[in-house]
């Protein structure tokens, strides 16, 4: 989607989100909670100070309120094509919190580095021949030690496309499997980047999560994320 598609769904991108995602059971609220709960497991095992956080993509600020309760004292960048989207994100949260519109293409030199890069369900909007040169830019913008972590959506999962599918600002999705995705972080110079497949159960089977931890390894997971430093 371009610039102006953004602005046009962004008034109604919660309302389109909460129809798309309703066989899951679950509030829009609870996949940016748990992105956000992986992200600060992550960044606590490997000891990395957070003092700067870029959330790129941020669109309407799903991520931004878990993100402060996670690292209360960092200062918070959000970048994204949409500017009425991220009116919106100011509306949720300001302070300590900066925004940045670019062209989809170049990231903003004068951004300067960040100890933790977070993007999520943002690349299957970004044309596929731009992926690695962005990746490329976020590497160079991740401070020494820093994290990136990236979440997408699993096409391998049917309640996925499912989703997906009847999602009106998802209309030119196009998915990307989790091993191309890390092809695409390895061929833009991160390393070390660990996979994991995650949201197995729906609401009605919340009881079950707590077996999600053994099965991060089985490729069927609602969504997977990327973690690279």
């Amino acid at each position: 989607m371009a610039e102006a598609e953004f602005d046009l769904v962004a008034a109604d991108y919660a309302a389109q989100h909460t129809r798309s995602i309703r066989l899951s059971g679950e509030e829009v609220g609870y996949f940016a909670e748990y992105k956000i709960a992986d992200v600060l497991r992550v960044v606590q095992r490997c000891g990395h100070t957070v003092g700067r956080i870029l959330d790129f993509g941020a669109g309407i600020g799903n991520s931004l309120k878990p993100m402060r309760q996670a690292f209360p004292n960092a200062h918070i960048s959000c970048l994204d094509v949409s500017e009425r989207s991220l009116d919106l994100c100011r509306e949720k949260l300001s302070e300590q919190v900066s925004f940045h519109v670019y062209d989809g293409q170049h990231m903003p030199a004068a951004m300067g580095s960040f100890d933790l890069i977070f993007t999520a369900c943002v690349f299957h909007h970004i044309p596929e021949d731009l992926h690695v040169q962005l990746l490329g830019q976020i590497r160079r913008h991740l401070s020494p030690g820093g994290v990136f972590t990236l979440f997408e959506h699993n096409p391998w999962n049917p309640l996925t496309r499912h989703a997906v599918a009847n999602c009106p600002f998802d209309e030119n999705a196009v998915l990307i499997s989790a091993p191309e995705m890390k092809r695409r972080l390895v061929k833009a110079g991160f390393d070390r980047v660990r996979m994991n497949y995650r949201i197995f159960f729906p609401g009605a089977l919340a009881a079950l999560r707590p077996l999600e931890r053994s099965l991060t390894w089985l490729p069927f997971g609602a969504q997977y994320s990327l973690m690279a430093s």
